[in-house]
């Protein structure tokens, strides 16, 4: 996404076209102002399962333009899967498809987009590592893919390869998905989880599996939400950040929300992997947790328990997360990148590590931005 992802994750149709860029999408994306027709979708980084989408399974070290996508206002890149959501309602996927992550219905491995089948009245997407959640506008979601520990929320472990309705959810504004688990955000601010509970992301107080969505406790007033590995995170409307479930940094797991400290005035988040973003209202970014290949851009790779600053990077709009790597749109629309680049992730043409952030290089003006595990989607 990963629509201001984290007002991310996802939102109403109208957002997309018409909402500034503010913060990413439960597509990791930042909500486009252009119209539709003029935004390309741009993808770089590993190529093995063809999630770039170009038709190879070459790794491109520099944005690559995927041709014969037109009309899409928001995309979501999963593990080795991405998801895209046209401005008509439909929802287009590539890459990997050993689970039937990409809806329709084969488990056939997929080098350029095709239709998500029996989606209509889309208004926003979100790609899991094995499966895909999509929001329409009548407020219900739908997902499909793996499920075998309940992702797809309709009650079973059956693997779906076409979607199907998620069971007992209405009103919802925004959607996300982990590694085994999905989220939704309704109107009325209460978070609701479902699936994989292996280190409490549910956050219900419990680590039971939930095939169903149940309602994350103590959480309200919420405006977005993030998830990506094993951890769940929500924005209040307040400015304050809530964790839950774990990570790798953290030897404490967490049933059940606690406030991120020092953190406020924040308008955006995004989390992948093992490490979790913050824009705040001043243009400032803000990260915590894993820093093994430097993707808290703070010039270190020393891990960090509270939030750090990024180095040199002001005037962020929207931000997104990879599972080693880290993403900021500035107001002048320029994409800058940090962290892991063994497969040009990047997009700064090498496969440098970069501890600070640096310029992706041959790219159109972005409007919205997405982190997959080793590869990186952007609309311009």
């Amino acid at each position: 996404m990963r629509f201001q992802r984290h007002v991310a994750v996802g939102t109403l149709l109208a957002l997309l076209i018409t909402a500034s860029l503010q913060g990413t999408t439960s597509t990791g994306a930042a909500a486009p102002t252009a119209a539709s027709s003029d935004l390309v979708v741009w993808a770089w980084g590993d190529n093995m399962w063809s999630q770039l989408g170009d038709g190879s399974t070459q790794d491109r070290y520099l944005p690559t333009q995927l041709t014969g996508l037109t009309g899409v206002v928001a995309i979501d890149a999963g593990d080795f899967n991405n998801l895209a959501l046209k401005s008509d309602g439909t929802v287009w996927a590539w890459g990997r498809n050993q689970y039937g992550e990409l809806g329709d219905g084969t488990t056939l491995r997929r080098l350029s987009p095709v239709p998500v089948l029996g989606l209509t009245d889309a208004v926003a997407v979100a790609a899991g590592s094995w499966f895909g959640l999509a929001l329409k506008s009548d407020g219900s979601v739908w997902a499909w893919g793996w499920n075998g520990r309940g992702a797809v929320g309709d009650g079973t472990t059956v693997q779906r390869l076409t979607p199907v309705p998620v069971v007992g959810l209405s009103a919802v504004k925004a959607i996300d998905a982990g590694e085994g688990t999905s989220y939704a955000l309704k109107a009325d601010g209460t978070v609701w989880a479902w699936g994989a509970n292996w280190d409490g992301q549910i956050g219900d107080g419990t680590l039971t599996d939930r095939l169903t969505p149940v309602q994350v406790v103590g959480l309200t007033g919420v405006s977005a939400i993030a998830s990506g590995g094993r951890e769940g995170l929500a924005l209040k409307s307040d400015g304050t950040v809530w964790s839950w479930g774990t990570n790798p940094v953290y030897p404490i797991l967490r049933t059940s929300p606690v406030q991120v400290d020092g953190l406020a005035g924040v308008t955006a988040i995004a989390t992948k992997g093992s490490h979790s973003l913050a824009l705040k209202a001043d243009g400032t970014v803000w990260a915590w947790g894993s820093n093994q290949f430097g993707e808290l851009g703070d010039g270190t790779t020393v891990y960090r328990h509270s939030p750090v600053r990024i180095t040199g990077l002001d005037e962020v709009t929207a931000i997104a997360a990879g599972d080693y790597h880290s993403l900021a749109l500035k107001s002048d629309r320029t994409l800058w990148s940090w962290g892991h680049n063994a497969d040009g992730q990047l997009g700064d043409g090498t496969t440098l590590q970069r501890d600070v952030p640096v310029l992706v290089g041959g790219l159109p003006r972005g409007v919205a931005i997405s982190g997959g595990r080793v590869h990186t989607l952007a609309l311009s």
